[in-house]
């Protein structure tokens, strides 16, 4: 788009008239502007009141649009349509993720509570001269809407025969005080052998009523068909499980049993106590896993008489995916799936270390989830081997009664 006399001499006149960092902006900013323009009149299929049998569309004026970069903000005009929206490719929204966390940032700052790390942060993302309340108010708002509608979506859409329940903790202010928060999370394999994140919530800490309260608004979503919940073995997880899922099995997991057996031995005894109850896991059958941990329980008592306690006070629940398909074993004997998910949670949490309020870390962290499960969605990856998954509902007759939190599929 070509600059009138006017607007050239203008430009000029700036030009002149800059210092270095100003020059550059100003030069961004033209630049820009007029690239938004092009794209919008190749949109349109005409320029500036030109008649064109190519024209699909109208201008209808301009929205202001502030661009944060190294070189300061920049004011654009983003052109309007009569009908439909425009957007220009340079200015390509940020990724869920990135906004939750420049609004969390942005927040922290304007709260007066960020660390030096986050005034770096804000000073590289080229906002030295602050960002208004309202301006916060109004990029949470835009991520919240979706975000919300993501953790409250229905799960009736199919069956979930294995969900895998986990925390983890970051740092909030809670009454102007800094507090550890636990964030729960479920991620759960459906019937087909996919995968789905299913709800996070952020609370107090790993309570029976924090995990009784969400795993109730699972199910109030519509949550079915569940065989096996996997997690650790935290009292108050293993009671709200007991009392809302009902009829399913659960699953300690051994990655989380074998720490807690490293807290009663010698360090040095370590790696022959862990290969030694690992071969519980090895066996080829249900009778011979149940079996081997009474085989490891007494091989260990003369030695170490508290790890036999903890392996025969454990066995019915460490032994739990034997009843399952053999080939699931491996993806249902730990929490391990939801480990990557708790690293890349811990990579983006760890950037603003301690959370204006719970609000701004629900947001984060549900825009992390919601990323990981359009990829899952997007790009199908069977977690589950195709045709395993045939033996976790069998066709009931119809008069069978239903089982619990299943349900009941007459046979054909």
């Amino acid at each position: 788009m070509a600059l009138s006399q006017s607007d050239l001499q203008r430009l000029l006149e700036s030009l002149r008239t800059a210092d270095g960092i100003e020059l550059v902006r100003n030069v961004a900013e033209r630049m820009l502007q007029e690239l938004i323009e092009a794209e919008a009149a190749a949109k349109i299929g005409a320029e500036w009141n030109e008649h064109t049998d190519t024209r699909t569309n109208y201008r209808n004026g301009h929205r202001a649009k502030t661009l944060t970069t190294q070189a300061g903000d920049l004011d654009l005009a983003i052109p309007k349509l009569r009908s439909g929206s425009f957007f220009p490719c340079l200015l390509e929204r940020r990724r869920r993720i990135d906004q939750a966390l420049y609004a969390v940032i942005m927040e922290a700052y304007v709260e007066g509570v960020s660390t030096r790390s986050v005034d770096d942060l804000v000073k590289a993302l080229g906002a030295d001269t602050g960002i208004s309340k309202s301006e916060v108010s109004r990029i949470c708002a835009a991520l919240d809407e979706p975000l919300t509608a993501f953790r409250t979506r229905p799960l009736d859409h199919t069956r979930f025969p294995y969900i895998y329940l986990d925390a983890t903790y970051c740092k909030a202010r809670v009454n102007h005080q800094i507090a550890s928060r636990a964030v729960v999370i479920a991620t759960g394999v459906t019937e087909d052998g996919g995968r789905e994140v299913l709800g996070v919530m952020v609370g107090d800490s790993e309570t029976e009523a924090f995990w009784t309260e969400f795993l109730r608004h699972l199910r109030e979503r519509g949550l079915s068909g569940v065989r096996l919940v996997i997690g650790d073995h935290h009292s108050g997880l293993v009671a709200a499980i007991g009392k809302v899922i009902l009829g399913a099995a659960y699953q300690r997991c051994r990655v989380h049993f074998l720490r807690n057996v490293f807290g009663v031995i010698d360090k040095n005894a370590g790696e022959m106590v862990a290969a030694t109850i690992r071969t519980i896991f090895a066996q080829p059958g249900q009778s011979a896993v149940r079996a081997q941990v009474e085989t490891v329980a007494d091989m260990l008592g003369g030695q170490f008489p508290k790890v036999k306690k903890m392996l025969l006070e454990a066995k019915d629940d460490l032994t739990a995916f034997a009843v399952f398909p053999e080939r699931h074993w491996k993806k249902i004997q730990s929490t391990n799936p939801l480990e990557r998910v708790n690293r890349e949670i811990k990579r983006r949490t760890d950037v603003v270390q301690v959370f204006p309020n719970d609000d701004a870390l629900l947001r984060l962290v549900t825009a992390v989830l919601f990323e990981m499960n359009d990829e899952w969605i997007a790009f199908p990856r069977r977690y589950l081997p195709e045709g395993s998954m045939d033996d976790l509902y069998p066709e009931l007759p119809e008069s069978a009664p239903a089982l619990t939190n299943t349900p009941n599929t007459p046979a054909s």
